[in-house]
């Protein structure tokens, strides 16, 4: 596919963690929806906040603010759950949700509005890259290494 094809236009949700925001595809987010009641795993890390009942699976929730050392605000009293499909077809883990500390957005952008936002250190555990969208600052998640950590946490492989 040579450049003049690929889409200008990205359909994308921006999900406010903390003092930042995820840039996710909208075609990965299964749905948005109120904190559910959490079943504790132990020996969890920090960023694990457990897992809950949902269409049938027991979803992994991930705190992003807390795996990324993201400070949290005050808007942690409206926190929702962003349930997104899995990227590593692992027939154990199709979903993962995400700690949301707010309403997501859909955004249609164009690729010129997206600004990587190199600093000088690397980026934190759990992200790609680091991205100016408009106004806000926006962090691309490394969805297959958190899902492989979820899968090595959660004891998913048959070996």
């Amino acid at each position: 596919m040579s450049a003049r094809e690929l889409p200008r236009d990205m359909h994308c949700v921006l999900v406010p963690v903390g003092t930042v925001h995820l840039l996710l595809p909208n075609a990965i987010v299964a749905e948005v929806m109120n904190m559910p009641a959490l079943e504790c795993i132990r020996a969890e890390p920090d960023w694990l906040s457990g897992r809950f009942a949902w269409r049938g699976w027991s979803v992994p929730l991930v705190a992003f603010s807390k795996l990324t050392g993201t400070r949290c605000s005050d808007a942690d009293s409206v926190a929702r759950v962003v349930v997104l499909k899995a990227l590593s077809a692992h027939p154990r883990l199709p979903f993962v949700a995400v700690v949301s500390h707010g309403f997501p957005r859909l955004k249609l952008l164009k690729a010129e509005q997206m600004i990587p936002s190199y600093g000088t250190c690397a980026p934190p555990p759990g992200v790609k890259a680091q991205l100016l969208v408009r106004e806000d600052s926006a962090l691309i998640p490394d969805l297959e290494k958190i899902e492989g950590d979820l899968i090595k946490i959660l004891d998913l492989d048959p070996t």
